[in-house]
């Protein structure tokens, strides 16, 4: 039964954060009234989804970002005619907490430390995990932009004019 609870939080702190998250990158570009707490409920059950794929189906990073992102689209196509706003007013900021930071931080920090390397087995390291966290980083990224862009390009009908 602990367990249970314990999975539990787990999975609804990480929907608050993200759904945090995603008010406070939706906030940047002054939505409609109304907006931001679909944005949060968008982004949270999106990365929750993302998450319940790594921690429970182990899926991998790209696969499980590519649903979450799906899931992101999806939702973002169904509530966007009812608030008469485009669907990416809803997908962009609620895709946000997905983005790997952790890996993009990891490149650059890998990039950097091969320019100051002084022998080629630190550069080769250093290398390797630039192109590892890199590569990560870039597929995480380009799943998201076509789980985001899917739903809207198979209902093109209904994410055109939902500001009409």
């Amino acid at each position: 039964m602990d367990e249970v609870i314990d999975i539990a939080v787990k999975l609804m702190l990480d929907m608050i954060f993200a759904g945090i998250a995603a008010v406070g990158f939706a906030a940047i570009s002054h939505p409609p009234k109304g907006v931001l707490k679909f944005c949060a409920l968008i982004a949270a059950l999106g990365h929750v989804s993302r998450y319940c794929m790594i921690n429970f189906m182990h899926c991998n990073l790209v696969v499980a970002s590519l649903v979450g992102a799906l899931v992101v689209g999806f939702l973002a196509i169904l509530i966007a005619p009812r608030l008469k706003c485009p669907p990416e007013t809803f997908s962009f900021p609620s895709l946000l907490p997905m983005i790997p930071g952790i890996y993009a931080y990891r490149t650059v920090q890998a990039l950097a430390m091969t320019l100051t390397t002084d022998t080629e087995a630190e550069f080769e390291h250093w290398f390797y995990l630039f192109e590892s966290n890199g590569l990560i980083t870039f597929f995480v990224v380009v799943a998201m932009v076509i789980g985001q862009m899917l739903p809207i390009l198979i209902f093109p009908r209904i994410s055109f004019s939902s500001t009409k």
